[in-house]
Order: C-alpha cells, then structure tokens, then sequence
C-alpha cells in the first residue's frame, strides 16, 4: 500500500510527526484483511470489535513531506484470540526502512471481553500465511 505524506502529516521541521505512523499503520492492516475478503466492519456490526492492545515502533529515517512511501504489511502470530502484524514502510525508490512496527490486536465482544477469533477469520489468516 501506497501512502503520500501531505503537509498535514509533517511538524514544524517538515518530518512526518511521530504519531502518524499508526494511522498509517491502521490503514494497511485495513487493507491487508480487505484484500483478504475481511471487513473488519462486518464484525463490528455483530458485536466482535478489535482493539489494538500493543503497539512497538522503531523509527530508522525520517520521512518528509512529498514522500511517498510503500508499506507492506503482514499477519506474524495469532492466538485464539489476538492477531499481530508487522509493519515495514520504505520511501519509493529507497531501500531503506524508514519505520517498522507491531501491532497485537485482540478480539473483544460489546463489553470488552476476550472473544476468539471468528474461525473464517482464522482459516483466511492460516490459508494466506
């Protein structure tokens, strides 16, 4: 997935601020499942939500207004009920990571509690790995 850095994406200096990195982050897991015929709302609308419960970050490079960075986007370890994805971007044409991250997200129903994965989900995620 592809994402240009806009002016509203940089501070003061011109360099993507800290904390867009996991917006960033959230749209390619979006997409990722997406692709994978997961809509993620789907769940939402019968009561399984996923909340993002561990977030690692490393910062390599600064990305800077302009750029357009390429990242890529990975299911790396399930439970019964949580999902990680690792996080990799790279500036077009840099080989260079610029940032990597992990992401754990655990299923929870309407109340906030643990649920498992949907088996569909599971099977997809195991089929695609």
């Amino acid at each position: 997935m592809d994402i240009r850095i806009y002016y509203e994406d940089t501070d003061c200096g011109g360099v993507v601020y800290y904390a867009n990195f996991l917006k960033y982050f959230e749209r390619a897991r979006t997409e990722h499942l997406r692709e994978r015929g997961i809509e993620v709302a789907t769940y939402a609308a019968v009561g399984l939500l996923f909340v993002v419960a561990h977030v690692e970050v490393d910062y390599r490079t600064p990305a800077r207004y302009d750029d357009v960075l390429q990242i890529e986007t990975e299911v790396v370890d399930f439970t019964r009920t949580s999902l990680t994805f690792a996080h990799a971007m790279y500036r077009h044409g840099d080989e260079r990571t610029i940032v990597e991250g992990w992401v754990r997200l655990v299923c929870v129903d309407e109340r906030g509690k643990p649920h498992r994965l949907p088996e569909e989900l599971v099977q997809i995620i195991t089929k695609n790995a």
